[in-house]
């Protein structure tokens, strides 16, 4: 596995229940601001092999990016039973229920 794939992994695996962050930010976290369609890419091939929270995972704006449908239902459901709100218009209160991964994990463990 290369290593931003591996820090990628990593910080998903560390998004508690309950709360979620935003594919930019996975991205940043794992060093590489500008590659969040890498961590789509990422969570879609990796997420069944490594049991990986890939519901807890949203696009920029707090909105599930997966196109209606099974998928997209299962999503909303799994955060819902994890008690995360998402609001009619279909948003998820970043403020709320954003990860904030500390700042020394961000620059230590996963450099």
């Amino acid at each position: 596995m290369q290593p931003f794939t591996k820090r990628v992994v990593d910080i998903i695996r560390s998004i508690p229940e309950g709360r979620v962050m935003t594919y930019g930010q996975v991205a940043e976290c794992a060093g590489s601001r500008r590659a969040a369609r890498q961590v789509v890419r990422i969570l879609h091939s990796l997420s069944e092999k490594h049991g990986l929270p890939w519901h807890r995972v949203l696009n920029s704006k707090g909105e599930i990016a997966i196109q209606e449908g099974e998928g997209r239902y299962m999503q909303q459901l799994y955060l819902e039973n994890e008690g995360v709100e998402i609001g009619l218009n279909g948003l998820i209160d970043l403020e709320q229920y954003r990860h904030v991964p500390e700042a020394d994990e961000k620059a230590g463990e996963w450099e």
